[in-house]
């Protein structure tokens, strides 16, 4: 197991350092950084003055590892905007996106898992068919507009859910304002169903069909006849049995969503003024605060591969071959 681990930390770091060099070098393929720094008016000398503090002038792979060391010390520089370290920046925009990934998660989790199962118990009929018919309707229709036309249909005709807003409460918790963060639930939901669906329908039906084929794969094995030959209800076998073998590719595929979430979100943050990463990133861009774009990409590389790496831990704990 400690082999397995260091092998997939060894991994982690690699693909680390290869997200710094792309950002590394999406920073310096527009040409010379030194004029994002500087004012239009700025003189020749002046320009120099700053390529010389900033340390553009030195060679390109002493700026990288100049680059990696602060980056190591949690330094990705200063945003052009905000003039505030870029670090902390995403920082404050970070807790919006996580409870929305969150949220949007547990809403893919909570119904994939009884449709896919009722789907593969119901192999053939006409539930069935209609839980895959929704399921490659849900992956085919882009987040962006589910979320405009929710915005439309709840938001401004029926008037049943806010069409932008948001209220803080994962930043509460971190703060350990636990009575605040409690008071504002009810609240913070409110905000959050249209965003959060509009980013989990894609995941849902995705789940729903992969706990199907797992299921169904699973229900025609050995050990499941035998445990129905005992005489065991239906519930049990399904669910102590049958669900239980099943849930371990839909383990893995749960990480790999809240990666996929977190750059699902981009776009619906837009859409519903959502002050989370997503949006920033987009106004960084537009900005050209590259420094900041820097931060966005990192800060949401490293959450992707931390969840990866715990994903596969948890795996290799559930099912020992997989350490082979």
């Amino acid at each position: 197991m400690w082999t397995y681990i260091a092998r997939r930390l060894s991994q982690t770091v690699i693909v680390l350092l290869g997200v710094t060099l792309i950002s590394f070098i999406g920073l310096h393929i527009g040409g010379d950084p030194t004029y994002l720094y500087v004012s239009d008016r700025a003189t020749n000398e002046e320009i120099d003055q700053a390529r010389e503090r900033l340390g553009f002038d030195k060679p390109l792979y002493v700026q990288y590892l100049t680059f990696i060391g602060n980056a190591a010390q949690g330094d990705l520089g200063r945003s052009l905007k905000f003039r505030r370290p870029a670090i902390e920046v995403v920082a404050d925009a970070l807790p919006a996106t996580i409870e929305l990934t969150l949220f949007s998660m547990a809403i893919a989790i909570v119904f994939a898992i009884p449709l896919g199962v009722l789907a593969a118990l119901r192999r053939g009929t006409a539930t069935d068919g209609s839980i895959m018919i929704l399921g490659m309707l849900g992956q085919s229709i882009p987040s962006f507009w589910l979320g405009i036309m929710m915005i439309m249909l709840f938001g401004v005709q029926l008037r049943w859910f806010p069409i932008s807003g948001h209220v803080p409460l994962l930043e509460p918790l971190l703060q350990g304002d636990v009575r605040t963060a409690l008071t504002s639930l009810p609240s913070a939901l409110y905000y959050m169903v249209m965003p959060s669906l509009a980013v989990g329908v894609y995941s849902l039906s995705r789940n729903a069909r992969l706990v199907r084929s797992s299921m169904l794969e699973t229900l025609s094995l050995d050990y499941v006849r035998t445990a129905r030959a005992k005489g065991l209800s239906e519930f049990s076998v399904v669910i102590n049995h049958a669900l239980r073998n099943a849930w371990l590719p839909v383990v893995t595929m749960i990480g790999l969503e809240f990666g996929f979430l977190l750059g699902g979100v981009v776009v619906v943050e837009i859409v519903f003024s959502w002050p989370g990463i997503g949006r920033l990133l987009f106004n960084a861009i537009n900005q050209r605060d590259i420094p900041l774009v820097q931060a966005c990409v990192i800060v949401l590389a490293g959450i992707f591969v931390a969840i990866n790496l715990i994903v596969d831990l948890i795996y290799a704990r559930l099912d020992p071959r997989v350490r082979l």
